[in-house]
């Protein structure tokens, strides 16, 4: 779909253009002419000083994540219903481990969870390093005594707070630079409009061909960054924010357990937290929960 809207940016555009034109083709063939000739520069211009000023404004680390980010436009959501369900089943077992056992009984499998029989059974979320840390020293934290939900929970808040901002920064980054790129459609204009004073004693149609090249820059910084870059950074805030709902919904069931939940309820609680495109329905979670192995 994002690929369709990109798409449907510039058919509108032109399109549009056409139909203004009254369906002239000959006039609209040699206005798309007149585009096309001025647009190399212009984008040079444009989106290369715009991609100077991301570099110069971002850290390595903030760069390497926009990359990461692209693949927004072909995977709008971090997490579909199935790597939910797998991560409910997965706290499930952890805490059904728990209420059997006690909490002892998970150290084996949170200090090597690359290596735990428990996290075996969900490749996804074993594979998934970040959120494997995220629990695993949450877990660490609760089986060394601390099991008061209320300081966990506060806890677990601060740290989620700081991977939003970490992970929505790529999205603010690439917004930041559509902000400015009608500005520089301007510097480009500018620029066109020197030029074609410098050849002021030129006849007017080609004094005309030329001032039209130059606001060909306005019309670029616009359209770039209202059609094309805008979108992306929103597309990439979007994903940004499922992602970090995935931290929530594993925060819901954990303080969940620990205020006294049983572990069905505490993973319930966090089902009914998801959104409704990605939450599972009690009976798809429920089945899954009944097939699960035990795990000791």
């Amino acid at each position: 779909m994002k690929f369709l809207g990109l798409g449907l940016v510039f058919g509108c555009t032109f399109g549009g253009l056409l139909i203004a034109m009254h369906f002239d083709f000959p006039k609209f063939m040699k206005l798309v002419m007149l585009i096309l000739t001025a647009m190399p520069g212009e984008f040079v211009i444009i989106f290369g000083c715009a991609v100077a000023a991301f570099l110069v404004a971002n850290s390595p680390e903030t760069i390497s994540g926009t990359m990461k980010y692209f693949s927004a436009l072909s995977k709008p959501a971090a997490y579909s219903k199935a790597d939910y369900i797998e991560t409910l089943s997965m706290l499930f077992t952890v805490f059904k481990l728990v209420r059997t056992k006690g909490w002892l009984a998970l150290e084996q499998h949170i200090e090597n969870p690359h290596e735990s029989e428990l996290f075996k059974n969900f490749p996804g979320f074993q594979h998934n390093h970040h959120a494997t840390v995220f629990l695993c020293d949450y877990l660490r934290i609760i089986s060394l005594g601390n099991d008061k939900p209320f300081e966990i929970e506060a806890l677990m808040d601060q740290e989620i707070e700081t991977i939003e901002h970490h992970e929505g920064h790529p999205g603010h980054a690439v917004q930041t630079m559509a902000d400015g790129i009608p500005a520089l459609g301007i510097v480009a204009a500018v620029l066109g409009v020197i030029k074609t004073m410098a050849s002021i004693s030129e006849p007017p149609e080609v004094l005309g061909k030329m001032i039209g090249g130059a606001l060909v820059g306005t019309f670029l910084g616009v359209w770039l960054s209202y059609g094309m870059v805008a979108p992306i950074a929103g597309a990439m805030s979007h994903k940004a924010h499922t992602e970090v709902m995935y931290y929530k919904a594993i925060k819901v069931a954990m303080i969940a357990f620990l205020s006294g939940a049983a572990p069905q309820v505490a993973v319930e609680f966090a089902r009914k937290f998801l959104p409704h495109d990605v939450q599972p329905t009690f009976l798809e979670l429920e089945e899954k929960l009944n097939e699960l192995p035990s795990v000791s």
